[in-house]
């Protein structure tokens, strides 16, 4: 497999994971061809002392600001150190290491510009998904293919690559101070469609807990407007 020569960092974005973070660091190859960087947002448990030990690359937020706060972090960065590429994925253990070359592969083959995971595609899975949550990610995909036009499957899968370039167009603005949540991972998903960068979807897995419970951080309500608004802002172009 011959890749281009693109530098890359993968960055774990985390909160008070514990031992899920410690499985997830586990299964990190040793001889990866990408550098690994966690975004410890702001952790409360033994996630600190844990990166310490294990020597892994890290950022620490001083409080817990959110995802779009951690991933501003990651790319502000990737930037500062001459990356390529970046991957965002989540500490939780839903997100395998093993896939994060199907992310990188259409990037690398220059096929890509910014290449989306998705559980629903043949050769993806989402054991143990919730019924609930199934649904609303169909709905919430659905209306978000209605206003972009484009054919995804799987909005709200946080498992994705980016070409850094993107974030040196000003048409894009990821410093803006209402991106500090979730708002963050659908203003760049929203704005690379209209600015007409390459957009692919890959199959990876999101792998739920058996038991169905504590498998997200997003909270009813708050959390779901924190994913709604962006569309709302820039549709009606309340927000660039």
């Amino acid at each position: 497999m011959n890749h281009a020569p693109l530098k890359t960092v993968v960055t774990v974005l985390t909160y008070n994971e514990g031992e899920k973070l410690k499985q997830l660091i586990s299964l990190f190859p040793t001889d990866a061809n990408y550098d690994l960087l966690v975004i410890n947002d702001g952790s409360t448990d033994e996630t600190d002392s844990l990166l310490v030990s294990e020597k892994i690359n890290h950022i620490k937020h001083d409080n817990n600001y959110g995802v779009g706060h951690g991933i501003r972090t990651a790319i502000e960065y990737a930037q500062n150190e001459s990356y390529d590429v970046i991957v965002i994925m989540a500490g939780n253990g839903k997100m395998q290491p093993a896939e994060i070359n199907n992310l990188l592969e259409p990037i690398y083959q220059d096929n890509a510009d910014y290449v989306q995971g998705s559980r629903y595609l043949s050769g993806g899975d989402s054991k143990n998904l919730p019924t609930f949550r199934n649904i609303a990610i169909k709905l919430f995909t659905f209306m978000t293919n209605f206003v972009l036009g484009f054919k995804g499957t799987d909005i709200t899968c946080g498992f994705r690559a980016y070409k850094l370039k993107i974030f040196d167009n000003q048409n894009i603005n990821i410093n803006q101070e209402w991106l500090g949540k979730y708002e963050m991972e659908y203003y760049i998903h929203f704005k690379v469609l209209k600015e007409k960068y390459r957009v692919m979807e890959v199959p990876v897995s999101m792998i739920y807990p058996e038991e169905k419970k504590n498998y997200s951080k997003i909270k009813p309500f708050v959390g779901w407007w924190s994913m709604i608004r962006p569309w709302i802002y820039l549709v009606f172009r309340i927000k660039k």
